[in-house]
């Protein structure tokens, strides 16, 4: 039997994949609250015209206008792929509980790979972090992707 934190990370494989129909690349991201999905969010940079709109920041967004606030504490944020700085300062603003995430980033990861923003003295928020889950599947669609892009 799966765990949630795989019944979820497959939910946010789905969203990747809606990325990807769309151009984007494909990450995709949910926020879930007492076992709730609470909001969702896939990237979305190219069709927003925003360089914040990465899927993270999406779904935290949604999260927010759901809740009527910006804290969102008590949280769990799923994402297919390691978030990159600008993404785990969103998280730790926001409040987030727990962080689980699918493929390390090896060239952006903001929580652990590259560098570690949630375990840095200068954050006064404790982010509970599980990487690594899918993870297999999770960058095999960042690959196709990109390999994809690299053929056109």
């Amino acid at each position: 039997m799966a765990s949630a934190d795989e019944t979820f990370m497959r939910r946010a494989l789905a969203l990747a994949k809606a990325a990807e129909s769309a151009g984007e690349v494909p990450v995709g991201a949910l926020l879930v609250l007492d076992g709730e999905v609470i909001a969702e969010g896939w990237n979305r940079p190219i069709a927003a015209r925003d360089p914040t709109a990465h899927a993270e920041i999406v779904a935290l967004r949604a999260a927010g206008e759901r809740l009527g606030n910006y804290r969102l504490g008590g949280t769990t944020l799923y994402v297919t792929m390691e978030p990159c700085p600008m993404c785990a300062g969103a998280i730790m603003h926001a409040r987030v509980r727990r962080l689980v995430f699918g493929a390390p980033d090896l060239r952006a990861g903001a929580v652990g790979t590259v560098i570690d923003i949630p375990s840095s003295e200068a954050v006064n928020h404790r982010l509970e972090v599980t990487g690594g889950v899918l993870a297999d599947e999770c960058r095999a669609r960042l690959q196709s992707f990109f390999r994809a892009r690299r053929n056109l």
